[in-house]
Protein backbone atom coordinates (compact mmCIF):
# COMPACT_ATOMS: atom_id res chain seq x y z
CA UNK A 1 0.00 0.00 0.00
CA UNK A 2 1.86 3.05 -1.06
CA UNK A 3 1.34 6.54 0.97
CA UNK A 4 0.49 9.90 -0.68
CA UNK A 5 3.36 12.76 -0.70
CA UNK A 6 0.17 14.72 1.05
CA UNK A 7 -0.51 11.75 3.54
CA UNK A 8 3.33 12.11 4.16
CA UNK A 9 3.49 15.90 4.55
CA UNK A 10 0.88 15.52 7.05
CA UNK A 11 2.20 13.32 9.69
CA UNK A 12 5.42 14.93 9.05
CA UNK A 13 4.33 18.35 10.76
CA UNK A 14 2.17 16.10 12.91
CA UNK A 15 5.24 13.96 14.20
CA UNK A 16 7.82 16.09 13.48
CA UNK A 17 9.75 12.92 11.94
CA UNK A 18 11.48 12.85 8.49
CA UNK A 19 10.20 10.21 6.08
CA UNK A 20 12.19 11.78 2.98
CA UNK A 21 14.35 8.97 2.68
CA UNK A 22 12.64 5.21 1.69
CA UNK A 23 13.25 3.43 4.88
CA UNK A 24 11.30 5.60 7.16
CA UNK A 25 8.30 5.46 4.04
CA UNK A 26 9.48 1.53 3.99
CA UNK A 27 8.64 1.60 7.74
CA UNK A 28 5.44 3.54 7.45
CA UNK A 29 3.89 1.41 5.07
CA UNK A 30 4.97 -1.86 7.09
CA UNK A 31 3.55 -0.27 10.17
CA UNK A 32 -0.03 0.60 8.58
CA UNK A 33 -0.13 -2.43 6.89
CA UNK A 34 0.33 -4.25 10.28
CA UNK A 35 -2.32 -1.55 11.48
CA UNK A 36 -5.18 -2.48 8.90
CA UNK A 37 -5.20 -6.25 10.37
CA UNK A 38 -7.61 -4.95 12.88
CA UNK A 39 -10.13 -4.12 9.96
CA UNK A 40 -10.14 -7.76 9.70
CA UNK A 41 -11.71 -8.06 13.19
CA UNK A 42 -15.30 -8.66 13.40
CA UNK A 43 -16.73 -6.60 15.75
CA UNK A 44 -20.65 -6.63 14.89
CA UNK A 45 -22.38 -6.57 18.00
CA UNK A 46 -19.47 -5.32 20.12
CA UNK A 47 -20.34 -2.54 22.25
CA UNK A 48 -17.67 -0.12 23.01
CA UNK A 49 -15.62 -0.11 26.08
CA UNK A 50 -13.54 2.97 27.99
CA UNK A 51 -11.83 0.58 29.85
CA UNK A 52 -10.33 -2.58 29.92
CA UNK A 53 -11.63 -3.32 33.62
CA UNK A 54 -14.98 -3.79 31.64
CA UNK A 55 -16.77 -4.71 34.85
CA UNK A 56 -15.09 -2.70 37.44
CA UNK A 57 -15.18 1.13 38.70
CA UNK A 58 -11.91 3.07 38.24
CA UNK A 59 -10.31 4.69 41.03
CA UNK A 60 -8.07 7.42 41.96
CA UNK A 61 -4.84 6.78 43.97
CA UNK A 62 -3.24 8.75 46.47
CA UNK A 63 -0.40 10.34 44.82
CA UNK A 64 2.80 9.58 47.72
CA UNK A 65 5.98 11.11 46.56
CA UNK A 66 8.48 8.01 47.13
CA UNK A 67 11.92 9.55 45.79
CA UNK A 68 12.62 12.72 44.39
CA UNK A 69 14.43 16.13 43.91
CA UNK A 70 17.08 14.86 41.88
CA UNK A 71 16.24 17.11 39.15
CA UNK A 72 19.80 17.86 38.40
CA UNK A 73 20.73 14.10 37.78
CA UNK A 74 17.13 13.84 35.08
CA UNK A 75 18.59 17.30 33.30
CA UNK A 76 22.43 15.15 32.67
CA UNK A 77 20.64 13.34 30.59
CA UNK A 78 19.08 15.95 28.47
CA UNK A 79 20.91 16.86 25.01
CA UNK A 80 19.83 20.18 25.39
CA UNK A 81 18.36 22.31 28.18
CA UNK A 82 16.73 25.80 29.00
CA UNK A 83 16.94 26.67 32.58
CA UNK A 84 15.66 23.14 34.33
CA UNK A 85 13.84 21.98 31.22
CA UNK A 86 14.29 19.82 28.17
CA UNK A 87 13.88 21.13 25.12
CA UNK A 88 12.38 18.56 22.61
CA UNK A 89 12.79 18.15 19.94
CA UNK A 90 16.63 19.20 19.53
CA UNK A 91 16.53 22.43 17.78
CA UNK A 92 12.74 22.07 17.01
CA UNK A 93 13.25 23.50 13.47
CA UNK A 94 9.91 23.57 11.74
CA UNK A 95 9.45 21.48 8.51
CA UNK A 96 9.33 23.02 4.86
CA UNK A 97 6.54 23.05 3.27
CA UNK A 98 5.14 20.44 0.96
CA UNK A 99 6.12 22.66 -2.20
CA UNK A 100 9.21 23.13 -1.00
CA UNK A 101 10.66 19.23 -0.43
CA UNK A 102 12.54 17.27 -2.67
CA UNK A 103 10.84 14.66 -1.27
CA UNK A 104 11.36 10.60 -2.04
CA UNK A 105 8.53 9.99 -3.43
CA UNK A 106 7.20 13.20 -5.26
CA UNK A 107 8.71 10.91 -8.55
CA UNK A 108 6.03 8.11 -7.94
Amino acid sequence: QKVSVEVLDHLEHLALVDFRDSEGVERLQKAIQFADQLHEVNTDGVEPMDSVLEDRCLYLREDDVTEGNCTKEVLENAREKVEEYFVAPPGNIPLPKLEEQDTFLQGS
